[in-house]
């Protein structure tokens, strides 16, 4: 595998930091593995073009976890989902690092109907504005399970989109390997909380 070490500061506006200069007129295109580097754990392994380790999510034991934290390549927290207990449908919250008081955003599942085939697989609503200029909601549509799917905000803007990896000298890559590309200036931390909460929806 190629190699491995803390890059973050590029990636994520959580906390306040912001994305970087460098790259900013390009997508990031981000390698996302659903494994984790620990042994005995499930959850998430995200890296970037240059193989550096960007964002992991390590869960102990087995089955969908009512609680995942995303965190950078130190280990450090930056968004915690949580499942809302007692609700009709899957409905999650995603906090501000391990907060558990105040969400950032409401994010629940849609269900698909025969008369609605492009319907969204999620819905995702801002709680409360991180920045200035973040959008106040947006929508996931197309299929996760065949990992060919775009999250939007509320204007129609691509912000993010899961797609297959191409396969490497005829070798495939399966279904636990795909790549997570987000356009200049959109949050690669939000967008990859996102999709956490999709592979518990979908997954």
């Amino acid at each position: 595998m190629a190699k491995v070490h803390p890059n973050t500061e590029a990636y994520c506006t959580a906390g306040g930091v912001e994305v970087a200069d460098e790259g900013k007129d390009k997508s990031r295109v981000l390698t996302v593995w659903r494994k984790s580097l620990l042994f005995n754990c499930r959850g998430f392994t995200v890296f970037d073009e240059e193989g550096n380790l960007v964002f992991r999510v390590d869960n102990y034991g087995s089955g969908r976890a009512g609680e995942v934290v995303l965190m950078d390549a130190d280990g450090k927290p930056l968004l915690t989902v949580r499942r809302k207990k007692l609700s009709l449908g899957e409905n999650w919250k995603i906090y501000d690092g391990e907060d558990a008081v105040d969400p950032v955003y409401s994010v629940k599942k849609q269900y698909k109907s025969r008369l609605h085939v492009k319907s969204a697989l999620a819905r995702v609503a801002a709680c409360r504005r991180r920045r200035v200029g973040a959008a106040s909601g947006y929508e996931v549509e197309g299929s996760y399970s065949r990992r060919s799917c775009t999250v939007y905000d509320e204007r129609r803007r691509v912000v993010a989109e899961v797609r297959r990896k191409e396969a490497f000298r005829g070798v495939g890559f399966g279904d636990d390997v795909y790549q997570l590309v987000v356009p200049p200036a959109a949050d690669a931390c939000l967008a990859m909380a996102v999709v956490v909460v999709v592979d518990q929806m979908f997954g």
